[in-house]
């Protein structure tokens, strides 16, 4: 064994016990071919010891709240079978990127739909007609960082989407099946993990359950709180955003269309699973710039646009030319390729606004000035979602109806914080 975890662990709340099993797997040794058991690779750095523990008995109710019960694991319950191939076996950070991914795609069952998380951030997801579709549109949405990611798919993978992730390097690829032929393309990447998840069928009633979220202190104490319940299930849950400023009310004016209705919530649900403080742009069901972890709202917001941005340019790149953004530069410089095709990029790119005219905003948290709504609408951003909430919202509905063409708002009333 590679951690000195013990293999079965207790956690007493009250009268009542959860017991929870480490979860363990027969993998061949990397050197030797000899099959041993393994945990987790590691945690989040090299010499750092981790477990994954399932929960397999006991079931805990807190007022009118039960929480996950025995039996309902979907990652915490991957077995041998489940790790078609472990490539390194499985360390913390593949673990908590493929659990943060279902965590967003548990409200994107009813259409192919694709999350490819770093660092436990989503850097692209995306809807698809097909599960091809959905991964490309996810994995142009941020080339750059989806390199060594992990891609998680809510449909069985099949042989053309098999083809375009072994074009890529990922950590790992994970879905509810994959279909006959499919295993021996991505078999080619020797260091890929292939996951099969059970129960993503089911994947859809996690939208509504909750569970105990523990987080543990530099002195060794404990923060105990109950996961996040998203209460935006539909257009209709979203609300017209209106405040009132010196007795007046102050109301958006336009009504937000049926796409852009599909666009917040699209962009809400992935929010579910961005660290705070974010600001992300969505477009025709995918990504266009996420801003993750910052200290203010407006600073976050040019993040994202930056990086929407910089995104843009690389794909638009490597769909040209065959290479990233960066690559075309090195060559230039090295007089291999001309300077003109730069500026092509660049200029096209500007044009195109990075793709961001006609995108949705969508906000974890409500904007306590306008400057992070303004600078938005600057990049043509047509409608905005935010829970609402700040003294100053009527600054933000101002700015919506003054845009040309006017830009339009709803409040949540929930936020969607995530540290």
């Amino acid at each position: 064994m590679n951690d000195h975890f013990p293999e079965e662990i207790s956690i007493i709340f009250g009268d009542q016990r959860l017991v929870y099993r480490k979860r363990t797997w027969k993998l061949p040794d990397e050197k030797t071919g000899e099959i041993i058991e393994k945990g987790l690779r590691y945690g989040e750095n090299p010499g750092q010891e981790a477990a994954l523990y399932e929960l397999t008995e006991g079931n805990l109710t807190l007022g009118d709240c039960r929480f996950i019960e025995p039996g309902l694991g979907i990652v915490s319950a991957i077995d041998e079978n489940a790790m078609i191939q472990a490539g390194k076996h499985p360390g913390k950070i593949n673990i908590t990127d493929l659990d943060n991914a279902l965590n967003i795609l548990k409200f994107l069952t009813h259409r192919p739909a694709v999350a490819i998380m770093k660092h436990n951030n989503p850097c692209g997801v995306a809807y698809g007609a097909t599960i091809s579709e959905a991964y490309d549109r996810a994995n142009m949405a941020d080339r750059i960082a989806a390199f060594g990611g992990c891609a998680v798919f809510n449909r069985p993978l099949d042989r053309t989407t098999a083809e375009m992730v072994a074009q890529n390097y990922l950590e790992v690829a994970a879905a509810p099946d994959f279909e006959e032929s499919t295993l021996e393309i991505l078999r080619k990447r020797k260091n890929l993990r292939i996951i099969r998840v059970g129960r993503m069928e089911r994947l859809e009633e996690y939208a509504k359950k909750q569970f105990i979220d523990i987080k543990s202190l530099m002195d060794g104490g404990l923060i105990v709180q109950q996961s996040p319940l998203c209460r935006m299930m539909s257009r209709e849950d979203f609300h017209p955003a209106v405040a009132s400023y010196q007795g007046r009310e102050v109301r958006i004016q336009r009504t937000p269309t049926d796409r852009e209705y599909e666009d917040m919530l699209f962009g809400w649900h992935v929010e579910q699973g961005v660290t705070s403080n974010s600001v992300i742009y969505v477009k025709d069901g995918c990504t266009v710039g996420i801003g993750t972890g910052e200290q203010d709202r407006v600073g976050v917001a040019e993040i994202a646009i930056f990086k929407a941005y910089t995104k843009y340019a690389d794909a638009l790149c490597f769909r040209r030319h065959g290479i990233s953004y960066k690559e075309l530069e090195l060559e230039i410089t090295q007089g291999r390729r001309p300077p003109e095709l730069k500026e092509q990029i660049d200029e096209q790119t500007r044009k195109d606004r990075a793709g961001l005219p006609g995108s949705a905003m969508v906000s974890d948290a409500f904007f306590p000035f306008r400057d992070g709504v303004d600078v938005a609408i600057r990049q043509g951003i047509t409608a905005i979602v935010q829970p609402g909430g700040s003294e100053r919202d009527y600054e933000s509905i101002q700015a919506c109806n003054e845009a040309d063409p006017p830009v339009t708002m709803v409040f949540t009333g929930e936020r969607a914080f995530k540290h």
